[in-house]
Protein backbone atom coordinates (compact mmCIF):
# COMPACT_ATOMS: atom_id res chain seq x y z
CA UNK A 1 0.00 0.00 0.00
CA UNK A 2 1.42 3.32 -1.07
CA UNK A 3 1.42 5.98 1.61
CA UNK A 4 2.64 9.54 1.90
CA UNK A 5 2.79 10.75 5.49
CA UNK A 6 3.41 14.41 6.29
CA UNK A 7 4.79 15.66 9.58
CA UNK A 8 6.25 18.82 11.07
CA UNK A 9 3.23 21.09 11.04
CA UNK A 10 2.21 23.17 14.02
CA UNK A 11 1.62 26.62 15.44
CA UNK A 12 4.28 29.28 14.91
CA UNK A 13 4.46 33.06 15.21
CA UNK A 14 4.79 35.25 12.17
CA UNK A 15 8.41 35.41 11.07
CA UNK A 16 9.13 31.95 12.39
CA UNK A 17 10.11 28.75 10.60
CA UNK A 18 8.86 25.20 10.20
CA UNK A 19 10.18 22.20 8.32
CA UNK A 20 7.67 19.78 6.86
CA UNK A 21 8.60 16.22 5.97
CA UNK A 22 6.81 13.74 3.73
CA UNK A 23 7.82 10.12 4.13
CA UNK A 24 6.78 7.75 1.37
CA UNK A 25 6.27 4.02 1.71
CA UNK A 26 4.94 1.20 -0.40
CA UNK A 27 7.08 2.08 -3.43
CA UNK A 28 10.01 4.25 -4.30
CA UNK A 29 9.38 7.77 -5.59
CA UNK A 30 12.96 8.57 -6.52
CA UNK A 31 12.09 8.41 -10.23
CA UNK A 32 9.15 10.85 -10.19
CA UNK A 33 8.53 14.51 -9.40
CA UNK A 34 7.01 15.40 -6.04
CA UNK A 35 5.30 18.49 -4.77
CA UNK A 36 3.64 20.38 -1.95
CA UNK A 37 0.20 21.96 -2.08
CA UNK A 38 -1.84 23.77 0.55
CA UNK A 39 -5.45 24.54 1.29
CA UNK A 40 -6.55 27.41 3.48
CA UNK A 41 -10.03 27.51 5.05
CA UNK A 42 -12.65 28.42 2.49
CA UNK A 43 -10.17 28.33 -0.39
CA UNK A 44 -9.22 25.87 -3.07
CA UNK A 45 -6.06 23.82 -2.81
CA UNK A 46 -3.10 25.62 -4.39
CA UNK A 47 0.38 24.78 -5.56
CA UNK A 48 3.28 25.61 -3.25
CA UNK A 49 6.42 23.92 -4.59
CA UNK A 50 7.64 21.01 -6.70
CA UNK A 51 10.91 19.20 -7.27
CA UNK A 52 12.15 17.06 -10.13
CA UNK A 53 13.14 13.46 -9.61
CA UNK A 54 16.83 14.24 -9.28
CA UNK A 55 16.20 17.26 -7.11
CA UNK A 56 18.11 19.38 -9.57
CA UNK A 57 15.25 21.71 -10.43
CA UNK A 58 12.65 23.25 -8.17
CA UNK A 59 9.51 25.30 -8.77
CA UNK A 60 7.68 27.65 -6.45
CA UNK A 61 4.49 29.64 -6.26
CA UNK A 62 5.20 33.36 -6.39
CA UNK A 63 3.72 33.76 -2.90
CA UNK A 64 6.42 31.58 -1.30
CA UNK A 65 9.40 32.21 -3.56
CA UNK A 66 12.44 33.25 -1.54
CA UNK A 67 10.93 32.01 1.73
CA UNK A 68 10.27 28.30 1.15
CA UNK A 69 12.70 25.62 -0.03
CA UNK A 70 11.74 22.17 -1.28
CA UNK A 71 14.28 19.35 -1.19
CA UNK A 72 14.34 15.58 -1.30
CA UNK A 73 16.39 12.66 -0.04
CA UNK A 74 15.80 9.79 -2.45
CA UNK A 75 17.70 7.35 -0.24
CA UNK A 76 15.11 8.01 2.47
CA UNK A 77 12.16 8.29 0.05
CA UNK A 78 11.38 11.63 1.70
CA UNK A 79 10.66 15.15 0.51
CA UNK A 80 10.94 18.27 2.69
CA UNK A 81 9.59 21.79 2.74
CA UNK A 82 11.60 24.33 4.71
CA UNK A 83 9.40 27.33 5.45
CA UNK A 84 11.01 30.55 6.68
CA UNK A 85 9.66 34.04 7.34
CA UNK A 86 6.20 32.60 7.77
CA UNK A 87 3.19 34.89 7.41
CA UNK A 88 -0.38 34.50 8.71
CA UNK A 89 -1.50 34.00 5.11
CA UNK A 90 0.60 30.81 5.01
CA UNK A 91 -1.89 29.22 7.41
CA UNK A 92 -3.29 26.12 5.70
CA UNK A 93 -3.28 22.36 5.58
CA UNK A 94 -0.18 21.33 3.64
CA UNK A 95 -0.28 18.26 1.42
CA UNK A 96 2.52 16.22 -0.07
CA UNK A 97 1.95 14.76 -3.54
CA UNK A 98 3.76 12.44 -5.94
CA UNK A 99 3.34 11.34 -9.52
CA UNK A 100 2.79 7.69 -10.30
CA UNK A 101 4.98 7.73 -13.38
CA UNK A 102 7.67 9.99 -14.71
CA UNK A 103 6.94 12.83 -17.10
CA UNK A 104 7.96 16.46 -17.00
CA UNK A 105 5.95 19.66 -16.93
CA UNK A 106 2.70 20.76 -15.28
CA UNK A 107 4.34 20.69 -11.87
CA UNK A 108 1.90 23.24 -10.48
CA UNK A 109 -1.25 21.30 -11.39
CA UNK A 110 -2.72 18.94 -8.82
CA UNK A 111 -4.30 16.95 -11.65
CA UNK A 112 -0.81 15.69 -12.50
CA UNK A 113 -0.21 14.03 -9.14
CA UNK A 114 -1.47 10.54 -8.33
CA UNK A 115 -0.63 10.06 -4.67
CA UNK A 116 -1.49 12.38 -1.80
CA UNK A 117 -0.79 12.53 1.90
CA UNK A 118 -3.41 13.23 4.54
CA UNK A 119 -2.10 16.73 5.19
CA UNK A 120 -0.52 18.54 8.10
CA UNK A 121 -1.84 21.75 9.65
CA UNK A 122 0.33 24.86 9.67
CA UNK A 123 -0.96 27.82 11.65
CA UNK A 124 0.89 31.14 11.70
CA UNK A 125 -0.20 33.64 14.33
CA UNK A 126 0.24 37.38 13.92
Amino acid sequence: QVQLVESGGGLVQAGGSLRLSCAASGRTFSSVPMGWFRQAPGKEREFVAAITRSGGTTYYADSVKGRFTISRDNAKNTVYLQMNSLKPEDTAVYYCAARGTYYSGNYDSERHYDYWGQGTQVTVSS
